[in-house]
């Protein structure tokens, strides 16, 4: 006899009355562990850079997680920043973001390592996230990955005291020095 699993769906997730973090992939639902606090740190300054430099340039809104993105009933997630351009504001909803990004960012746990660089990446891909950037803590890495069509290459690399740029946020550069110093 087959086990029919439950294909969670957006309103399913609505329903939720805990306090836990969860995330949908292909209509599977997926709790999401507390991140160290290495993890937060990274967010933290890759969340103030990132939005500094979009609140001054005026190009949008930049978003840390936990912010649900619903690229689709059956896909719910929670990248660490998000930046949304002006010119998409209309995706931004007070209980969420409804659509695919400009931009995301995944700091990298290892307890996340398949979902964050094989499995979301693919979804960001489907649903035309323009780019993504992968911050390795381990590893002190960064790489930025701008969408070609259907798939990512890879626009930018870099790790321990080298920086990136963004592809699609012209102007924006990352110094991994500044933002890897005492993690």
């Amino acid at each position: 006899m087959a086990t029919v699993t439950k294909r969670w769906t957006y309103g399913d997730y609505l329903k939720l009355d805990d306090d836990k973090r969860y995330e949908i992939i292909e209509g599977e639902l997926l709790e999401m562990p507390a991140p160290s606090t290495t993890h937060q740190r990274l967010v933290g300054r890759l969340f103030r850079l990132m939005s500094e430099f979009v609140e001054e340039k005026g190009l949008g809104e930049v978003f840390v997680s936990p912010v649900d993105v619903i690229l689709s009933e059956t896909n719910v997630v929670q990248p660490d920043v998000v930046f949304v351009s002006k010119e998409r504001s209309e995706i931004v909803k007070e209980k969420g973001v409804f659509g695919a990004p400009d931009l995301v960012v995944e700091v990298i746990s290892p307890s996340t390592l398949k979902r964050d660089t094989e499995d979301k990446k693919r979804i960001y891909a489907e649903h035309g996230v323009k780019e993504l950037w992968l911050v390795f803590p381990g590893e002190r890495a960064v790489e930025v990955f701008t969408l070609r069509g259907s798939s990512y290459e890879i626009c930018s690399f870099s790790y321990e005291e080298g920086s990136v740029k963004s592809c699609n946020l012209k102007g924006f550069e990352l110094n991994l020095g500044e933002l890897f110093k005492e993690v």
